[in-house]
């Protein structure tokens, strides 16, 4: 698959893989899998989106950030695989925080829009387990953080 393709054919780009926000890497290979570190809207190495749902920002706002969260996560197994999707097989789950209100129930809503970009850019092997919940603070401030794991042939 031409992961930057499609991704240009959806209207985005590829960014660069962000560094790591603090002492841990951004992914670790184990056996056939590829875990990837929580990722945040980090835009150009800095953090955006800042606020949490419910208050600072509605759901589509957040949805937004979940979108970015979702490049980095491509962009996070791109560097893993030496951009070769060849050797990407599935994603296997997705894990998403969202940074809101006591009373914000909308959680899967915002992780959507990360679960959508992932699967319009890889189709059936962008299917996907997840969750999506609510924390009181993410790293940063930012109103969302994604995770995930990847399948990975050797």
């Amino acid at each position: 698959m031409d992961i930057k393709t499609k991704l240009a054919e959806l209207g985005y780009k590829l960014p660069l893989a962000p560094a790591p926000a603090a002492n841990y890497v951004p992914y670790v290979m184990s056996g056939n899998q590829l875990f990837v570190s929580g990722q945040i809207p980090f835009i150009d190495g800095k953090p955006a989106h800042q606020g949490r749902a419910g208050d600072d920002y509605s759901v589509q706002q957040a949805q937004e950030a979940a979108q970015i969260c979702a490049l980095n996560i491509l962009a996070q197994v791109n560097a893993a695989v030496d951009g070769d999707w060849l050797r990407v097989k599935k994603c296997v789950k997705l894990g998403g925080f969202v940074s809101c209100t006591a009373d914000f129930t909308d959680q899967p809503l915002v992780i959507n829009a990360a679960s959508d970009l992932i699967v319009n850019v890889m189709g059936e092997a962008g299917k996907h387990a997840r969750f999506a919940v609510g924390a009181a603070n993410l790293p940063l401030g930012v109103v969302v953080e994604i995770d995930a794991i990847f399948e990975i042939a050797g």
